[in-house]
């Protein structure tokens, strides 16, 4: 396993932060990833797609622009959804590896040295998971309604689209360049499904994936609704009908 060392060209790391009405949660988010970014060896960069927020989420985010040069800001005036905005960030990205995590802090930044040491073995892409046996901890103020709609939905996946992984939704995920390059431009799925979509198709193009128990603190304020689930199921139909319609182009 080669060590991380400062790359002379290019860049190491990519950061890849999806984030619609965020301001103010992503300020916290930022401080902790650009505090660990600087103490690290590799070279990074940090880029923050703004998913229409009609809130000050942009004048947050550029007062870290200072502290640390290699933030950028990808906007775009409507929303689109958590998937369209990872899409955009990924495919902009230029880091060897690159990892994208939510805006609101719920599994932090320093998980990724572990991730990045399987990524180094072989691996082409490192999943955060909360629903493995050696979970230690998981803060979870989404109430009872949410916890029944995640099993639900974890029955309706393993039915529709059967895959060896046991939590594909946690927001935190590092992709080679390879894999980022090919997956998200196969990627339909616009919304909170997206996930499932882009490990259904790392299993079919038979990429390497390593899943990694995490601690999820999920704090109040999630934009995830019970309309969010609801959507989702839409979605892994969708997933099904365009591998059955040959819509990927593999």
């Amino acid at each position: 396993m080669k060590k991380f060392t400062t790359q002379k060209h290019g860049v190491y790391l990519s950061v890849v932060i999806p984030a619609y009405n965020e301001s103010r949660r992503i300020g916290v988010t930022l401080y902790n990833v650009t505090v660990f970014l600087k103490q690290q060896l590799y070279t990074s960069e940090i880029i923050v797609v703004d998913d229409g927020s009609t809130d000050s989420l942009i004048h947050v985010v550029r007062k870290y622009v200072e502290q640390f040069p290699n933030i950028r800001i990808i906007s775009y005036p409507e929303n689109r959804g958590k998937g369209y905005a990872v899409k955009v960030g990924m495919t902009s990205a230029i880091g060897e590896y690159r990892l994208f995590m939510d805006a609101d802090n719920s599994v932090t930044i320093d998980h990724v040295s572990k991730f990045l040491l399987y990524a180094e073995s072989g691996y082409d892409i490192v999943i955060g998971s909360i629903m493995l046996p050696v979970t230690d901890r998981v803060i979870d103020n989404s109430g009872l309604h949410r916890k029944f709609l995640r099993k639900i939905t974890k029955f309706v996946r393993s039915m529709i689209i059967n895959i060896d992984i046991h939590d594909t939704q946690r927001g935190f995920k590092l992709f080679s360049a390879k894999a980022a390059q090919k997956l998200f431009s196969l990627q339909r799925v616009n919304r909170f499904g997206f996930d499932m979509e882009l490990l259904f198709l790392a299993r079919m193009l038979n990429y390497r994936i390593k899943e990694i128990a995490v601690t999820w603190i999920n704090p109040a304020g999630s934009k995830v609704t019970t309309f969010s689930y609801a959507h989702s199921f839409m979605e892994l139909i969708n997933i099904r009908v365009n591998m059955l319609l040959n819509r990927y182009d593999f």
